[in-house]
């Protein structure tokens, strides 16, 4: 697979602007974009929705710049309220809808939001967190019959806040292992760049795609493997709110026949032990790729054996965004995390920072 070339965006560039409304304007506007067990949605209809949503956040004294929680599960409500508000131009924290009320009052006092949009059944927890915050933040509350009437007569069109490549569209959360999860942000270039480098460039993804993932979109990896990547190309994303279980995943794989699972050690491990794996179709799949945590080789040996469909592993940060080290299609080595990313550079270092001869154990810098 050809290296793509670097990205290199204009100095003006919205990541809404690059991932939905350039399908439009590619004429892909009639393709489908989401799928959901309850129907799908165009590309069309998610830029809609998200013109909605911009001009909701608008409505409720959101600027550019300013951070909005957006803690929904995965449906097209999430996706139209994350490109609405990186429309209007403002910063995108996404968060667990079910996060306990101790990491909400965190996060408030985290990120200073100005708003959250959250959905009408999470309201109690986040608004009893919000009172421990130093000001009020506005709450656009989906399910609600006021906000959904004056989401659904908003216009349809909003003219994209004309962010700099390098200004802040998204607040990643790290894994909190050293203590309180803390944010990295990321600009609207550095989604771009990675979209093209590993989305476009490794997996290969094409418009004919579909792709289902095991973690939530409020996760980077699923940010970009389940609605970045594919609408980056004019795929289709598989979306579904529930708790995932093997059980749950092999039901969207047999509706919904994606062509890439986005996938981690834990529920590969889940599927391949379930009593009714071999009965399992997966003959959708082209590719399947686990990041997240360390991918056990016999793990990887009992998904081959199963299945037979390619195994991606692959490590990602969240000061990296996403994947930056990974096997390829074609060449998977078990107990490896395969590659450099082209357009990445790790360096394998000692204690004080010195680089180890090929061969040596070190730590990546």
């Amino acid at each position: 697979m050809p290296t793509p070339p670097p990205f290199d965006p204009p100095a003006t560039f919205n990541l809404a602007d690059h991932l939905l409304a350039r399908r439009l304007e590619e004429g892909r506007g009639g393709r489908t974009a989401l799928i959901t067990d309850a129907g799908s949605w165009t590309y069309r209809e998610v830029h809609e929705l998200a013109s909605r949503f911009g001009h909701a956040l608008l409505d409720a004294g959101v600027r550019p710049e300013e951070r909005v929680l957006v803690a929904l599960p995965d449906g097209a409500d999430f996706v139209g309220a994350l490109f609405g508000a990186l429309r209007m131009g403002a910063v995108v924290v996404m968060v667990n809808p079910d996060q306990k009320p101790d990491g909400l009052a965190h996060v408030f006092g985290y990120t200073r939001a100005r708003a959250v949009v959250v959905g009408l059944g999470h309201l109690e927890g986040f608004q009893a967190a919000a009172r421990q915050a130093p000001w009020a933040p506005r709450f656009l509350v989906v399910g609600e019959p006021s906000f959904d009437a004056a989401l659904g007569g908003a216009p349809t069109e909003l003219d994209a806040f004309p962010t700099h490549r390098d200004d802040a569209a998204i607040w990643l959360f790290s894994g909190g292992t050293t203590g309180r999860p803390k944010a990295v942000v990321q600009s609207h270039a550095s989604f771009g760049n990675t979209t093209e480098l590993y989305g476009k460039g490794v997996l290969g993804l094409g418009e004919d795609d579909r792709t289902l993932a095991v973690p939530k979109l409020y996760f980077g990896y699923a940010t970009g493997s389940n609605l970045f990547f594919p609408f980056s190309v004019g795929a289709s994303s598989i979306l579904f709110p529930e708790r995932c279980t093997a059980e749950t995943l092999f039901g969207q794989i047999a509706r919904h026949r994606p062509t890439l699972l986005v996938n981690v050690p834990t529920m590969i491990n889940h599927m391949v032990g379930h009593p009714d794996a071999a009965a399992q179709d997966l003959s959708s799949l082209r590719l399947a790729t686990s990041a997240g945590e360390a991918l056990p080789v016999e793990l990887h040996r009992r998904w081959d054996e199963t299945w037979g469909v390619e195994l991606l592993d692959g490590l990602g940060t969240a000061e990296m965004w996403h994947v930056f080290l990974s096997n390829r299609p074609g060449d998977v080595g078990r107990g490896t995390l395969g590659r450099v990313v082209p357009g990445f550079e790790v360096r394998l270092c000692d204690e004080d920072g010195r680089e180890v001869p090929d061969g040596e154990p070190g730590v990546l810098r």
